[in-house]
């Protein structure tokens, strides 16, 4: 390490290279290639199985579908938990697999134990088995107006599709919005009039409402595809599918035997915004989309469209999750400049503005070596990782702030600038390294929780070592480069800043050999009493802790 200090300062435009190479490419990491989201993206490791049995209860449900999915799946090693809810007319089955585990290699076990069984219902749809995925919401518009749930379903999509089109979104869905349905009802006494049964109607509909490829006709200009497209889509195509031919030669229609509705499926959501029935629309964040240039486009849609639609309906938008980037973003923002301004006061208290200077400016570096590796640790800029950037903000000028001392001590020393920085860099590397190193190690714990606060809690170490690793760099390669010029005056009388600066700093050296030494002094003499009275106070501090005395919540 020595021989790399001493090589950096003697050739300061190595550096200053190093040091716009760093800032270069952090600036366009966190331009180009760092996902700005609300929370960081969490991987469930969880497979979802969801099958449809309309009409059961949830005890034919748990009986002839859950408990038999369960016991097909239960014996596969990886499998940690399995949680079931058996609900009317559906099962839902969450698998958690253990992380030691491939989650996509068991998820096909899944899917084969599951299509191999033959003991389900005849009447329950496909199992649908996937792996859980967590969409990023971003933002949530509402559609406001007095009117009919139909209409504001029709308005709804509408948006949807417009904001599907805008550049930047790509993931949209309606919320709080029922399903249609199409529903047929037939009195008792028309089937037994005309000798039906339900499975009878239920079997002509399906075999009438479908698109049917019928093959090709090859002729000489050409080859001629044949499909017959007869899908029923609303209650009036519906009503036109013939049940049966009577024996006067006439069609017995489905309009003339039931009461079909076309509307919604019979699930009680009630939706209303600011007292007025509304329809909602969650936009989402996917890849590496920025939260806030998401909200920012939707905002600037919803007041672009208010503009067209008709009186009383409006667009508006609620939850707008990026505002906490925007207010994380501020507070590191805000903390970075009066953290700056703290130190830099400080520092020019006690040793020349020129060192302060420059022990400042390994902040913003070293924040720039964490945002260059944070695509390559798999980290977006989130509430946690911007909360780890706060956190380090107080610890990265450590090591800058000893070494710079130390350099300005031994130029008041040493004569030759030069020799002065590499001395008093070279003097405190090994103790400032492994300062950095203990901090380092308190940190890397965080990496090896396990589940779904792992990922989170990851983030913080993702920045925080990172940040200091650079900041053990730019204090040890650069900042000597940077103090290699440094001018000392010991007694100045022109300049009233470095007279007061002077002043200080005598009468703060002096506080420290008159009342620091003594107590140093004294601690060494008695280390096994005062080794004691620490010992003692971590006990009753423990005390505090294992008795219930501090309380505890996530």
């Amino acid at each position: 390490m020595n021989g790399a200090i001493s090589w950096f300062a003697r050739n300061s435009v190595a550096a200053n290279l190093l040091m716009l190479v760093i800032a270069a490419l952090g600036i366009y990491s966190v331009s180009n290639r760092i996902a700005l989201e609300v929370f960081p993206d969490v991987q469930t490791m969880t497979v979802e199985v969801r099958v449809v049995l309309r009409g059961a209860t949830p005890k034919d449900i748990e009986e002839s579908i859950t408990i038999r999915i369960e016991e097909a799946i239960q014996d596969l090693e990886g499998i940690e938990k399995i949680i079931s809810l058996s609900r009317e007319g559906v099962a839902e089955i969450g698998i958690e697999i253990d992380s030691n585990y491939d989650e996509r290699i068991l998820l096909e076990d899944i899917k084969v134990r599951i299509d191999a069984l033959n003991v389900l219902p005849v009447e329950a749809e496909n199992p649908i088995i996937q792996m859980r995925n967590r969409q990023r919401e971003v933002i949530s518009i509402a559609v406001v107006g007095d009117l009919t749930e139909l209409e504001l379903r029709q308005i709804a999509e509408l948006t949807r599709d417009e904001l599907l089109r805008l550049e930047g979104i790509t993931n949209v869905s309606l919320d709080a919005a029922r399903p249609y349905e199409i529903s047929i009802e037939v009195p008792e006494p028309i089937l037994r009039e005309y000798q039906l049964t339900l499975a009878e109607i239920a079997a002509a509909v399906r075999a009438s409402s479908l698109d049917l490829s019928a093959g090709s006709i090859k002729a000489k200009s050409g080859e001629v595809l044949i499909r017959s497209r007869g899908q029923a889509y609303t209650d009036r195509d519906f009503g036109k599918i013939a049940i049966r031919t009577l024996p006067d030669g006439t069609r017995l229609k489905l309009e003339d035997i039931a009461s079909i509705q076309d509307g919604f499926e019979e699930e009680h959501i009630e939706t209303r915004f600011n007292g007025q029935n509304a329809m909602l629309i969650e936009v989402y964040r996917v890849g590496d989309q920025s939260a806030i240039d998401v909200a920012d486009t939707v905002r600037n849609y919803i007041e672009q469209s208010n503009k067209t639609l008709p009186e009383g309906i409006y667009l508006t938008y609620w939850r707008d999750r990026s505002k906490v980037v925007k207010q994380r973003l501020n507070t590191l923002v805000n903390s970075a400049i009066q953290g700056g301004l703290l130190v830099l006061l400080l520092l020019t208290l006690f040793l020349r503005p020129t060192v302060a200077f420059w022990v400042c400016i390994g902040i913003p570096i070293s924040f720039m070596g964490g945002f260059l590796l944070m695509p390559f640790l798999g980290v977006t800029l989130n509430v946690i990782s911007l909360f780890a950037f706060i956190l380090v903000l107080g610890i990265v000028v450590d090591d800058a702030i000893v070494t710079g001392e130390n350099i300005y001590k031994k130029r008041s020393l040493i004569s030759d600038p030069l020799q002065a920085s590499i001395k008093g860099t070279q003097e405190v590397a090994v103790p400032v390294t492994f300062g950095i190193l203990t901090t380092i190690t308190a940190f890397v714990p965080l990496l090896f929780i396990e589940g779904t606060r792992g990922q989170i809690f990851a983030n913080i170490p993702a920045i925080v070592i990172p940040v200091l690793l650079f900041s053990l760099v730019e204090s040890k390669l650069i900042l000597p480069a940077h103090l290699k010029d440094l001018k000392i005056s010991q007694h100045p009388t022109n300049n009233k800043l470095l007279t007061f600066q002077n002043r200080f700093a005598d009468n703060f050296e002096q506080a420290i050999l008159k009342y620091y030494q003594p107590s140093l002094r004294f601690c060494l003499n008695n280390r096994f009493l005062i080794a004691s009275l620490f010992l003692a106070t971590i006990i009753v501090v423990l005390s505090f802790v294992f008795s219930g005395w501090i309380k505890f919540t996530f």
